[in-house]
């Protein structure tokens, strides 16, 4: 079944990885054993090849970049201006992959029903067609001023999440605590006028809500998880999910196995001893279908690589190409194929549709 992922760090794993993805996850593997300056080296699961296998011809592919002040212990650049050089090292990489023929820019509803009509063509194979990407941003501390916001968006960016991990210049992330403030006010106010889309995945509680005063566009969160199933301010609350589906957002399930299982410590817990396979994903996903009523607010937002490898993937997922397993344990769970077939893709067409009509 086609299949869209909402989350993939695929310029990360290019750059700072330095990870070909047009080879087999296997042949980077390979190359990779006996390094140990990444935890997830020789672990990893996304490539070209397995996009195309599992038949994913469209995902969410990221920018990320975080400026660190002096006192922030997280690992990130010491100017934002340094982080954008960094964010355009990205775009160069994926504006390679598209000059090679791997990959193609979906940034407007012309090119994503052109992308939708190749990747229907059952007569042409997967392997010659290009993987189609809409660009997101991870985290905004790159944007030097609320100006090069218009700079992204004329290259084609199309979302944003505001905050990553800790505190953020225009909002704070995971861990940390806080508002927007006024410059994060001004970047969702300029968000909104160039139809770039709210990613809330990362916001703190503070900074969600505040966000979600200010913002009147198109929000999704293409990565997130559930609360009420793992305590951690990384996910969202029941009474934020029920938010988003007020505001019509699709939520992506990610395959981080901490955010999946209660009380994973890392570098000490297994997906195996920690029992995390597919079906707990699916297990927050439910969740949300049975606030909403309805699976029209789920997807896919795997998050694979995301600097992290089948060490913190669940156990039943050897490469990405195994998110086709996931229809038949929808169907095991009742769910009908329409309902699958939202889970899949449906619901993150809409939602473009929608956002882009």
């Amino acid at each position: 079944m086609f299949t869209i992922d909402a989350h993939l760090d695929l310029s990360m794993n290019a750059m700072e990885w330095n990870r070909d993805l047009r080879n087999t996850v296997f042949e980077i593997r390979e190359r990779e054993i006996g390094l140990s300056d990444k935890p997830d080296r020789a672990k990893g699961t996304v490539a070209f090849p397995e996009l195309r296998k599992g038949n994913v011809g469209l995902v969410v592919a990221t920018q990320i970049a975080r400026y660190v002040a002096p006192n922030n212990p997280l690992p990130g650049w010491a100017s934002p201006e340094q982080a954008w050089a960094q964010t355009q090292g990205q775009v160069a990489w994926y504006q390679a992959m598209e000059a090679c023929g791997e990959m193609v820019q979906i940034n407007d509803l012309a090119s994503l029903e052109k992308h939708l009509a190749l990747w229907s063509d059952t007569t042409i194979p997967n392997e010659q067609k290009a993987i189609g990407y809409i660009l997101s941003l991870e985290g905004a501390d790159s944007i030097v001023t609320v100006d090069h916001v218009a700079k992204a968006h004329e290259y084609g960016l199309r979302a944003i999440g505001p905050a990553h991990y800790g505190p953020g210049r225009y909002a704070q992330g995971t861990d940390a605590t806080g508002g927007l403030g006024p410059h994060g006010r001004d970047l969702l106010k300029e968000m909104e006028r160039l139809n770039i889309i709210l990613d809330a995945t990362h916001l703190c509680d503070d900074s969600f809500w505040e966000a979600l005063d200010h913002f009147h566009g198109n929000i999704w969160a293409s990565h997130n998880l559930c609360r009420s199933l793992v305590n951690h301010n990384r996910q969202f609350s029941d009474e934020q999910i029920k938010e988003l589906i007020n505001r019509g957002a699709v939520i992506g399930g990610a395959l981080d196995a901490w955010m999946m299982v209660p009380n994973w410590v890392r570098g000490v817990s297994t997906p195996e001893n920690m029992n995390c396979n597919l079906e707990v994903m699916l297990d927050h996903l439910d969740h949300i279908c049975q606030i909403a009523g309805n699976a029209n607010h789920i997807g896919i937002g795997s998050d694979l690589d995301g600097a992290f490898g089948k060490e913190q993937s669940p156990y039943d997922l050897e490469t990405i190409a195994d998110l086709q397993k996931i229809p038949d344990m929808l169907r095991k769970r009742g769910y009908s194929k329409e309902d699958i077939e939202k889970v899949m893709h449906g619901n993150w067409l809409r939602f473009l549709r929608n956002a882009w009509k």
